[in-house]
């Protein structure tokens, strides 16, 4: 059999045995060919069981699924029948069948089933989207293998911002789910010039995803832009009787707040409360989780006149009858300088780092600091439930480290 020289990446995805690895790969860096070439050697190796490859739409199916199958099919001298529309199956006699389906029509994927799936582009789908086919697809894959080893579904995508594949196998991986992330260099056949072709015509924020394999916001520019997952992460934890310094947002069923400390003068960030209910239920939450610290807080100071309860008492008022020392002004600073104090915090004038996030420990804050985007009218955009936690660590920093903006001086007066 013609030999196969695959990539690194291509060759750890390939031979991944992983129930569910995923390739999160630049362009060019041959993610549909390691798609192919996982889909028909596990095909040889369970001879009579079924497989399932999956492409964005029917006219992917026919414009790249079956030429590069055929193509690799009679590279490896392995006789094979294509049936397309409407069965779009290939058969290898003695082998079973290759189902090929698209995935623009979820309710379609049903009738059939198979031991093993793959799936391309699965990151061009909406978020939402996206998350109905992986269940369709799941649910199609149950044929028994006679070895007892688990049903795998392997997935190709170039990372398309914080979709499905980010929530599922880089935010929140669950057991089995395994990330091999292949930049676009790591392609050694590539013609000459590829690489650069890319630098030319994409701004620096898409070479992340689609030269390195990262997942970036895409739409819009993000409001904290200079916090970074990376080099703003710390493993500090609050240590006993130290005090807290509490971040808080109100919003009725989706109260947040960021637990702070500062050390050496510098804030880090080092839990987090979210979505709770209201404000009496995220006072029992502090009191529980932290019940030897000294508590200051820095809420919204819309507190003053919101209840989040139906009661008579407002929410600041709440907070001071819990024994919480309160710091608010008479009104929130502007979103422009909330926002600048963050972005100035997470990297001052002088490129330092100095505020640090614990992301283990805070991951909903983490998410939404890497993406909260700006809408169309450039304010943060508030349709997609990012801006509760930044808000509220937005209202610490901005109170204990605010932007120092230079005083006027006033009218100059001269004498003659």
């Amino acid at each position: 059999m013609p030999q196969v020289e695959p990539s690194g990446p291509q060759y750890d995805y390939m031979m991944a045995e992983d129930r569910f690895p995923a390739m999160v790969a630049g362009f060019g860096a041959g993610k549909t060919e390691a798609a192919v070439l996982r889909s028909i050697i596990g095909k040889l190796k369970y001879p009579g069981l079924n497989r399932g490859f999956y492409e964005p739409t029917y006219d992917l199916v026919r414009m790249i699924a079956f030429p590069r199958f055929e193509e690799v099919l009679t590279r490896l001298g392995v006789p094979y029948k294509l049936y397309k529309s409407p069965l779009n199956y290939i058969s290898i006699e003695g082998y079973g069948s290759i189902f090929f389906r698209s995935m623009d029509a979820p309710a379609r994927i049903i009738g059939y089933e198979h031991a093993d799936a793959d799936v391309d582009e699965l990151d061009t789908l909406k978020a939402g989207d996206a998350a109905e086919v992986w269940r369709r697809i799941l649910s199609r894959n149950r044929q028994k293998k006679p070895d007892g080893k688990p049903n795998t579904i392997g997935v190709t995508t170039t990372p398309e911002g914080f979709r499905f594949v980010y929530q599922t196998w880089k935010r929140e991986p669950g057991p089995g789910y395994r990330i091999i992330q292949a930049p676009t260099e790591s392609n050694p056949h590539l013609p000459e010039g590829y690489v650069d072709s890319l630098r030319d015509i994409y701004p620096e924020a898409l070479l992340q995803a689609y030269l390195m394999g990262e997942f970036v916001n895409l739409t819009s520019g993000t409001v904290y832009h200079t916090f970074s997952r990376e080099l703003n992460d710390t493993d500090a934890v609050e240590q006993r009787g130290e005090h807290l310094h509490v971040g808080m947002d109100f919003n009725v069923q989706q109260m947040s707040a960021v637990i702070h400390v500062i050390r050496d003068g510098d804030p880090l960030a080092v839990g987090e409360l979210t979505g709770v209910l209201d404000t009496p239920a995220m006072i029992d939450l502090i009191k529980d989780r932290y019940p030897e610290h000294k508590i200051t807080v820095y809420p919204d100071a819309s507190g003053k006149g919101r209840k989040t309860v139906d009661a008579s008492t407002n929410d600041l008022a709440l907070l001071r009858q819990a024994g919480f020392a309160v710091e608010v002004d008479s009104s929130n600073p502007s979103v422009r300088d909330r926002i600048t104090a963050m972005c100035s915090a997470f990297c001052n004038a002088k490129g330092e780092r100095r505020y640090r996030v614990n992301v283990r420990r805070c991951p909903s804050y983490t998410a939404c600091l890497e993406q909260q985007a700006y809408d169309k009218h450039g304010a943060p955009d508030k349709t997609q439930g990012l801006d509760h936690a930044p808000d509220a660590g937005g209202y610490f920093i901005a109170k204990r480290f605010p932007i120092n903006k230079p005083a006027s001086i006033g009218p100059i007066k001269f004498s003659l």
